[in-house]
């Protein structure tokens, strides 16, 4: 194989800086189905078809599904860009605060999490039944919210005893979508008012766990 000084070797597959550009483009184009994929949800299209997405992004139909194989890969994508959303507007809680205040900052930020997500949270729900991938992408917030639960309420949980794995299993299932929905979408209530029953009913379940 011979060279040239400065060049890429001849007979080499790629040249580095076409094989980096190349990605790179790819990268956008995915990013911007993606984005794509969500604006469409947030705006109302809680189904929105490959087609709609395409024209969306400003792409082909075999463009978007040329960098997703099918639906499912999209669900994955858009599921882990609403994760870094999430990231990004969260605000870590102290655990040396005293419990009140712990319970008014977790439930403040619960309510402003889940308004985040509220647009394709409704979405999923109306696919999730026949997606195995949207299952997957609801049980991350799930252990996401676990985890909080138990580093935020450790010393609660520690007092609960025996019954510390239901007190977990029922502060996050109080913190989760399918009972936002219900307080906002189900009974009608604002966000704050919402808010207000969750930090209730949170404060309600950690108070004197050790007799649960």
């Amino acid at each position: 194989m011979t060279t040239v000084k400065g060049e890429v070797p001849v007979g080499s597959a790629e040249a580095p800086g076409r094989v980096d550009g190349r990605t790179a483009r790819a990268e956008r184009t995915r990013a911007a189905i993606v984005e794509a994929h969500l604006a469409l949800i947030s705006e109302g299209d809680l189904r929105p078809t490959g087609e709609r997405i395409a024209e969306r992004a400003g792409i082909s139909l075999r463009t978007l599904w040329t960098n997703f194989k099918d639906m499912e890969t999209l669900f994955e994508a858009s599921g882990e860009e609403l994760l870094r959303q999430q990231d990004a507007a969260y605000r870590p809680i102290s655990p040396a605060l005293l419990l009140a205040k712990r319970v008014d900052a977790y439930c403040r930020q619960r309510a402003r999490l889940l308004q985040l997500i509220a647009p394709s949270a409704r979405a999923a729900q109306m696919r999730e039944p026949v997606s195995q991938q949207l299952r997957r992408n609801r049980l991350k917030h799930v252990d996401r919210v676990r985890d909080e639960v138990e580093q935020l309420f450790a010393t609660e949980l520690e007092q609960a005893g025996a019954g510390r794995d239901q007190l977990v299993n029922a502060l996050v299932a109080t913190s989760m979508w399918p009972n936002w929905s219900l307080l906002r979408d189900g009974l009608g209530l604002g966000v704050d008012q919402a808010r207000a029953v969750m930090t209730r009913t949170v404060a309600a379940l950690l108070s004197e766990p050790a007799a649960r």
